[in-house]
């Protein structure tokens, strides 16, 4: 089965190398997003993470349905590749009407494996929303192409917006696949219906080299998507994303110069 999966292209690639994420949306079958809010409105305790990733989730739950719809599975082998460790997951669901937004952070990068250089692999963290987001009901914001500038946590809560920042406004049974670093938030929520997004963060127990359909690595489209800008770069700055793109870009292709 997973000689069949749809891997992601060379152009799926380098836009998730330069602007830190993928996303897809509606992929998932409405039913399992509806097993997913009632998993998730239960309350139950999440099974142990911390293991392979295939052995996480009990067979036929909306977990492991999600995880398997071709496209997301083909997407996470891409990106991580085979035999997947799941470090780390969990739910989130903002009632209608109810709390606060997060400050703009990233995920703990502390870890020496994925924090030292940015050729060296990445973590993947998986976000999926069972449930149609409004803009209204907040859900998650990134800031594309910030992945690669780390900061701690919250280093960076003190800014409230940034040029270019996309939200999470999506119908239901989206996944979207972001790098362990970008910025990002959860919002309040503001709509009249509860929001739901489930996570997982995966890392690779393969080394990162080629592991998707590299049939159009040589697309002239390829270097065009990874010298794109985006809005909030400074103007000098921005030079050295770029320079982390190419190492990135490199480590992936395994081509050194």
């Amino acid at each position: 089965m997973a000689d069949r999966l749809p891997l992601l292209t060379s152009k799926q690639m380098a836009q998730f190398v330069a602007a830190g994420f993928v996303r897809f949306d509606a992929v998932v079958d409405p039913a399992i997003g509806d097993a997913m809010a009632a998993e998730l409105d239960s309350g139950r305790a999440l099974p142990r993470a911390g293991r392979p990733l295939e052995s996480v989730y009990p067979d036929g739950s909306p977990f492991q349905r999600m995880l398997q719809t071709p496209v997301v599975a083909g997407a996470i082998r891409s990106l991580v590749g085979p035999d997947a460790f799941a470090h780390n997951h969990d739910t989130h669901v903002r009632p209608a009407d109810h709390g606060s937004a997060q400050p703009l952070h990233a995920d703990q990068i502390a870890e020496l494996r994925v924090s030292r250089d940015v050729s060296s692999g990445f973590d993947l963290t998986v976000m999926y929303y069972p449930r149609e987001v409004t803009l209204e009901m907040g859900g998650t914001l990134v800031v594309p192409g910030s992945h690669l500038r780390q900061i701690q946590g919250a280093d960076i809560g003190r800014y409230q917006n940034l040029r270019g920042q996309v939200p999470m406004v999506c119908p239901a049974g989206t996944v979207t696949l972001l790098h362990h670093g970008i910025w990002h938030c959860g919002r309040r929520n503001d709509g009249d219906r509860p929001r739901y997004m489930f996570r997982v963060r995966i890392h690779p127990t393969v080394p990162q080299v080629r592991l998707w359909d590299t049939s159009d690595l040589d697309d002239p489209e390829v270097a065009r998507i990874l010298r794109q800008r985006f809005d909030w770069y400074e103007l000098a700055s921005a030079r050295h994303e770029l320079i982390n793109r190419t190492r990135m870009w490199r480590g992936l292709t395994g081509e050194p110069t």
